[in-house]
């Protein structure tokens, strides 16, 4: 079974400080979910138009536990808490399997 990963890239962050609320409820859920983080933020070599700014890439057991991780009330209460204009691209991709 393939496995699923959630990629958020975050184009320009201008106050840091206003993703505290997000990222302690954010966390939580996606541990509890199964997610590991692989990434949150490290170094970017970035080509063509790609951005330079935080990335995060998180990786679960099958894309259908990323959908559901997702879905979960407790993600959506740290969606809640993402800044008002706050910018990112997020994905949720089935990897290889």
């Amino acid at each position: 079974m393939a496995k699923g990963y959630w990629s958020s890239v975050y184009p320009a962050i201008s106050d840091p400080e206003s993703l505290t609320a997000y990222i302690d409820l954010a966390g939580p859920a996606v541990q509890a979910a199964g997610g590991r983080v692989l990434t949150r933020g490290g170094r970017v070599v970035a080509h063509e138009a790609g951005i330079t700014e935080r990335v995060v890439l998180i990786e679960f057991d099958t894309f259908e536990q990323a959908v559901a991780a997702y879905e979960s009330e407790a993600y959506k209460k740290a969606l809640v808490a993402l800044p008002d204009g706050f910018q990112r691209d997020f994905r949720i991709i089935e990897g290889i399997d």
